[in-house]
């Protein structure tokens, strides 16, 4: 028995272990890129360590979603490839069977649910795949691609739970073990638990062989969160409903087979406030210059929201993993006003004036004197709270934070205005 053999190696008598990571890795040779490791000054300066982020919004159809299907379709039999394949999804899976059916010659059906932002819809066309169009949600569209699936005889990739898309989806823990081989510690969010599964896998079986551990933080959306009840209770227990902007790990019912990984191998899971989502964003665009979707910044928001102090985590060398990049643009647009709006730099508020002239002008002058930028103003005489001859004026302004905004509210009361914050 060797050293390596004698060591307590996490997860040993798991279903996916390193030995399938490292094999799934061989089949993506030269199928997928490995993703640049960014590193962040400004995170570093808020934890007092080094963090790096693993931008995985570059991969190759916008997600890490392309490593799990392509494996799982690889190690189809040749009879299961010219039956073709089907899957269902609002946007990353969709592109990342795509993408992998057209690189290994395979038909593939994907069902999305009617009202898929057009991007998502567009891209996994141009990846050669028939897109059905079914639903008004992602359970609807499974639904119909499981009955395609028995009717046709369709080799159905499901998202998350086969241990062959979570080998696929572990090669990225190998990647951050190369890149950044210091790491103590590192986050991911978790929809179904595939990439957390995969990465934990790799991460904490390396580590034991190198004889030193790694923490594995995975990070939920407060308000599509299965996982922390699910571990609490030992049992899948799935949510009623899932309301977030991160459409990408909207997932209600943790998978099987991640779930008796992620319980054994995963340090804790934490929940983040859409708040903290967009706030998270809008850093990765101002701060990194990359384009994330709302699921891939979950980790940076969990990091920013300071989860890993109460954790009683004090890391050295940090990753968090940016999932996917796949952001449909008017999304976009609303997370960023939202999130601007949650850091204080935009500011709406609602005054009740008396309709005289210049009025208005008084107004302006107090809000330019405190240097805020107006960018609309609605003025209305008809409301059942106004009375004849008041006027209801809703302004929006950028500011620069939670003390200019302050200031900018204490002025408008100081000249005996009642502001009230709309936002």
């Amino acid at each position: 028995m060797t050293h390596q053999d004698s060591l307590h190696v996490p997860g040993r008598e798991l279903n996916v272990q390193l030995s399938d990571i490292t094999s799934a890795r061989e089949l993506l040779e030269g199928v997928i890129v490995d993703t640049p490791m960014e590193h962040s000054r400004a995170l570093g300066r808020m934890l007092g360590a080094t963090v790096h982020l693993k931008a995985e919004n570059l991969q190759r159809a916008g997600s890490f979603k392309v490593r799990g299907a392509y494996v799982r379709m690889a190690r189809l039999s040749d009879e299961q490839k010219a039956r073709g394949v089907v899957a269902a999804s609002a946007g990353n899976h969709a592109q990342g069977v795509a993408l992998a059916a057209k690189k290994l010659g395979v038909q593939a059906t994907i069902f999305m649910p009617r009202g898929v932002a057009l991007p998502k819809l567009a891209a996994t066309r141009d990846h050669g795949a028939e897109v059905v169009l079914h639903g008004s949600n992602v359970d609807e569209a499974l639904v119909e691609a499981q009955r395609f699936s028995d009717e046709s005889g369709a080799v159905f990739i499901h998202p998350f739970n086969h241990t062959d898309v979570v080998a696929g989806q572990g090669t990225i823990g190998l990647e951050i073990l190369e890149q950044q081989p210091d790491v103590d510690t590192v986050l991911m969010g978790i929809g179904g638990g595939g990439l957390l599964a995969g990465a934990a896998v790799a991460l904490k079986q390396q580590a034991a062989r190198e004889g030193r551990t790694i923490k594995l933080i995975g990070v939920q959306a407060e308000n599509a969160a299965a996982y922390p009840p699910s571990l609490a209770a030992d049992a899948l227990v799935p949510l009623k409903g899932v309301r977030t902007i991160a459409d990408g790990i909207a997932v209600g019912r943790p998978g099987e087979i991640p779930f008796e990984i992620i319980k054994e191998l995963v340090d804790d899971v934490v929940t983040v406030s859409e708040d903290a989502i967009a706030k998270a964003l809008i850093f990765l665009l101002e701060r990194s210059k990359l384009v994330v979707e709302p699921a891939g910044a979950v980790g940076v928001a969990a990091l920013m929201e300071g989860k890993l102090a109460e954790l009683g985590i004090n890391p050295k060398s940090v990753v968090a993993v940016l999932s996917g990049g796949n952001i449909d643009p008017m999304l976009m647009l609303r997370v960023i006003q939202h999130g601007l709006a949650a850091a204080d730099r935009f500011l709406t508020v609602k005054l009740m004036l008396k309709d005289r002239p210049g009025e208005l002008a008084i107004i302006s002058k107090i809000i330019a004197d405190t240097d805020a930028n107006v960018i609309g103003v609605d003025h209305s005489r008809i409301g059942g709270e106004l009375s004849m001859g008041d006027v209801s004026i809703v302004i929006n302004m950028e500011t620069k934070g939670t003390e200019h905004s302050a200031l900018v509210l204490n002025s408008l009361r100081a000249e005996g205005y009642e502001p009230l914050v709309t936002h």
